[in-house]
C-alpha cells in the first residue's frame, strides 16, 4: 500500500464492511465498531461501542484493539493489576483501526496496535508505523508467527477449518481441498462469513499462494453454489449445527466454545484440510508498538505479559486458541499445531487488505 492510500483504503473498507452487513455506514467515519459474542470476535462493523475518551500520556498505555473486549479485556485488567500501569483501550474492527492509525498519522494517540489477524499488522508495517521490537520479545514465539523485520509479534494462533454437520456428513464425505467445494454438488450446502477478518485474511493468503485468478475462480465457484451468508463465524457454526447448511468455513475455536456451552452432543465437528491446502491456513493474532507511541516502555511491558505463561495459558484455556510460546500446550482435545498441515506462507505477506476487499467486491461476495 502506498503512503497516499490510507484515505482510499479507509473509504473502501467502510463501504465494504457495511455493504456486507446490509447497513449504511455511520456518519463520522470508521472509528470504533465491532460485533462480538461472549468470547469471540467478528469484523462486521455493524455496531458501534460507546467508549470513554482516550487521554494519552501521563503514564497510561493506550491500545487500539481489534480483539474484542469480551476476549482480551480480562488480560488488560490482569496486566493493570500486576504492573500498576493504567490501560486505555479503543476496541473496534482490526482493519478499521489500522486504517484509523494511517489516517491519524503522527497524531495517533495509540501506543500499541493489537490485531485479530496479521494482514493489518503487515499493512501498518509496510507504512513504517511500528517501532522495532526487542529481540527477547520476538524470540518468545517461532519465526513463522512474527514479523521478519521485528515489527510485530504473534500472541495466539488459530487455524481455518471446515465445520461440518455430523448428522448429515462424515469426514469421508468432505473434499481434501478447499477447491473441492466449488463442485456443483455443494450448491445450497455451504455457509460463510465474508465480512469476517479471518476469512478475508484467508482470501489474501489464497491470492498469495495460488495467484489472483485462482482466488477469483474459487470465490466465483463458491458464489455459484449459492452459499448462505452469515454475519459472523459463530452464526455460521450454528447454521451448520441446525442443518441450515452442511458445512461452513470458520476458525477452529468456535467449535470448542460451542462444545463447552452445549455439550458433546453438539452436531458439528471440525475438518482439517491437508497437504498444505490454503483452507488449513494458520493465522496469528498479534501486536506491535506504534512509531508515535508516547509510552513505548509500557507497550513493551504488555507484550512481555501477553507472551508470559500466564497469558498464554489464558488463550489456551479460555478462548481455545493456540498458545505460541514454547512449553504451553493447547486445551485438551484440540489438534496440536504440529499436526496441522498448513500452507507455507509468510504471514507478513498477507498485507494487501485493499486488494482483497476489491476482489471480494468485484466477485459480488461483498
Amino acid at each position: 500500500m502506498s503512503r497516499g492510500a490510507p484515505f482510499v483504503f479507509l473509504a473502501l473498507l467502510v463501504a465494504a464492511l457495511f455493504e456486507g452487513c446490509g447497513q449504511p455506514p455511520p456518519e463520522g467515519g470508521a472509528q470504533g465498531g465491532e460485533s462480538t459474542g461472549e468470547t469471540t470476535e467478528e469484523t462486521t462493523g455493524a455496531e458501534t461501542t460507546q467508549q470513554e475518551a482516550l487521554t494519552p500520556g501521563e503514564g497510561a498505555l493506550v491500545v487500539y484493539s481489534g480483539r474484542s473486549e469480551e476476549l482480551v479485556g480480562p488480560l488488560f485488567e490482569q496486566f493493570e493489576e500486576e504492573s500498576g500501569i493504567e490501560v486505555q483501550v479503543r476496541y473496534g474492527d482490526t482493519a478499521e483501526l489500522a486504517a484509523t492509525v494511517l489516517e491519524e498519522g503522527e497524531n495517533s494517540p495509540a501506543d500499541l496496535f493489537f490485531a485479530q489477524d496479521p494482514g493489518a499488522l503487515g499493512a501498518l508495517a509496510d507504512e513504517g508505523r511500528f517501532r522495532p521490537l526487542a529481540q527477547h520479545v520476538l524470540d518468545r514465539v517461532p519465526e513463522r508467527f512474527r514479523s521478519p523485520e521485528g515489527a510485530w509479534v504473534g500472541t495466539s494462533g488459530r487455524t481455518r477449518v471446515v465445520a461440518y454437520n455430523t448428522e448429515e456428513l462424515s469426514e469421508g464425505d468432505l473434499p481434501d481441498s478447499i477447491f473441492g467445494f466449488t463442485d456443483p454438488r455443494w450448491e445450497g450446502r455451504i455457509g460463510w462469513a465474508p465480512t469476517n477478518g479471518s476469512f478475508q485474511a484467508f482470501v489474501t493468503a489464497l491470492r498469495v499462494l495460488e495467484g489472483e485468478e485462482q482466488a477469483r475462480a474459487w470465490l466465483e465457484g463458491i458464489q455459484a453454489n449459492d452459499p448462505f451468508v452469515y454475519p459472523d463465524n459463530a452464526s455460521a457454526l450454528e447454521g451448520v449445527a441446525s442443518g441450515e447448511v452442511q458445512v461452513a468455513f470458520v476458525n477452529h475455536y468456535y467449535l470448542y466454545q460451542a462444545l463447552e456451552e452445549q455439550g458433546e452432543d453438539f452436531p458439528a465437528r471440525n475438518h482439517y484440510l491437508k497437504n498444505g491446502d490454503p483452507g488449513a491456513l494458520v493465522l496469528a493474532a498479534g501486536a506491535g508498538i506504534l512509531d508515535t507511541a508516547q509510552n513505548p516502555e509500557a507497550a513493551q511491558s504488555f507484550l512481555e505479559f501477553a507472551l508470559s505463561e500466564e497469558a498464554q495459558r489464558y488463550f489456551a484455556d479460555e478462548t481455545y486458541e493456540y498458545p505460541l510460546v514454547d512449553g504451553v500446550e493447547p486445551a485438551k482435545d484440540i489438534v496440536p499445531l504440529s499436526e496441522i498441515e498448513s500452507p507455507n506462507v509468510d504471514l507478513s505477506n498477507l498485507d494487501d487488505l485493499q486488494g482483497t476487499l476489491e476482489l471480494l467486491q468485484e466477485t459480488g461476495v461483498l
